[in-house]
């Protein structure tokens, strides 16, 4: 139990670190879009080190709106509203046997590709020979305290216990629903040969707690893991995880492509243009895993968080034969009712155009191949 006397502050700022950073930080001035943006290369930096994405600094809103949307979060904490997703057990039941062939034969075999959603930004992924995690969190609470933030509406798609040997991790950014460091260590402590890819700044935050199998790299840097490779990308996003450290680590996409298939990850991030180039470079791909939630209200969100509609013209931009969603429905995150974005994007899909597009939204638990 937190100690008398500083429950007040300390769940105030919990709440506030929180919940900021699902919006970006309100600067002054305009936001520049320059027609000749060119986002495949090195992410700049401000003359004082921090990084900055291509078009400039990220508008949030101001008061008028920031203030409400906090208010909404305190009620949502206190009153779950309804329109979670729906789970299965169909990863837990394969994984299970995929465990007990390890104890029986010693051996792992591992089939066609899947992709199972664990819940939020969280997938677990088997291709070419690897099995790999994107922005794992287990824990029962997207904040910097255990007991307080944004709780999680659906359990994990598949136990801690249950999970296969992992290979390694991808980190899109530094944000509290995404890099969760409780999980990490677990992971770190159950796979001690998985390495933990981040982007660039953050890998002190896994040192710290004793983490020492992380590479950090930068926009359009790759490494190489049993033959696959590994990008890091370009998103339009921010960082941000204490009261002074906004924009100090970087933020990104990945993209893991094998001899036999090609995966994209988009992490957290409004549409942009880079997506065509990361498309044109690495493309076509044959599974997008893009974020549809967290839209609402627009005037804090849209610039660092895409809708459904642009979540599909992000998979169509990269090249996607398929695109799978993820980060709606686990964590009450922003104004728009829970069950909106999945509804959303599969109509979007519907109407994507001459370019076929398969739309997938996973129940929680959901392993698919792909």
């Amino acid at each position: 139990m937190p100690k008398p006397g500083k429950t007040g502050g300390h769940a105030l700022l919990a709440l506030l670190l929180s919940t900021s950073s699902f919006a970006c930080t309100a600067l002054p001035g305009p936001h520049p879009l320059p027609e000749s943006t060119v986002w495949l290369g090195p992410a700049p930096r401000t003359e004082n080190g921090r990084f900055v994405n291509p078009v400039g600094e990220l508008l949030g809103g101001g008061n008028r709106v920031r203030i409400p949307f906090l208010w909404g979060r305190i009620k949502t904490t206190l009153r779950p509203r309804p329109g979670a997703p729906g789970t299965t057990d169909s990863a837990t039941s394969y994984f299970r046997r995929s465990l007990q062939d390890v104890a029986t034969q010693g051996v792992y075999s591992q089939g066609a590709p899947t992709v199972t959603w664990i819940g939020h930004a969280t997938l677990l992924v088997e291709m070419d020979g690897v099995r790999f995690l994107t922005d794992p969190i287990w824990s029962k609470r997207a904040s910097p305290l255990s007991w307080l933030g944004p709780a999680r509406r659906v359990e994990p798609g598949i136990s801690f216990d249950d999970l296969p040997q992992i290979d390694f991790v991808l980190i899109s950014h530094n944000h509290f629903d995404h890099l969760d460091l409780p999980t990490l260590e677990r992971i770190a402590e159950r796979n001690p040969k998985a390495t933990f890819y981040v982007p660039l700044g953050n890998a002190e935050l896994l040192f710290e707690r004793g983490i020492t199998r992380v590479v950090e790299l930068d926009w359009t840097q790759q490494a190489t893991v049993q033959g696959v490779e590994i990008h890091c990308l370009p998103a339009q996003h921010w960082s941000k995880r204490g009261l002074t450290d906004t924009y100090a680590t970087l933020w990104s996409s990945w993209a893991v492509i094998g001899k036999d298939r090609r995966f994209f990850f988009a992490g957290d991030t409004g549409y942009f243009a880079g997506f065509k180039e990361i498309g044109d470079a690495l493309g076509p791909f044959d599974l997008a895993a893009v974020p549809i939630g967290a839209y609402e209200p627009t005037a804090m969100m849209h610039l660092s968080h895409m809708n459904p509609e642009e979540a599909v013209m992000a998979a169509v931009d990269v090249g996607a034969r398929t695109a799978v969603a993820v980060h709606f429905g686990t964590f009450d995150l922003a104004d728009e009712p829970l069950d909106e974005p999945p509804a959303r994007f599969i109509e979007a899909a519907t109407g994507s155009g001459s370019t076929p597009l398969e739309a997938w939204v996973l129940s929680i638990g959901e392993i698919r191949p792909f």
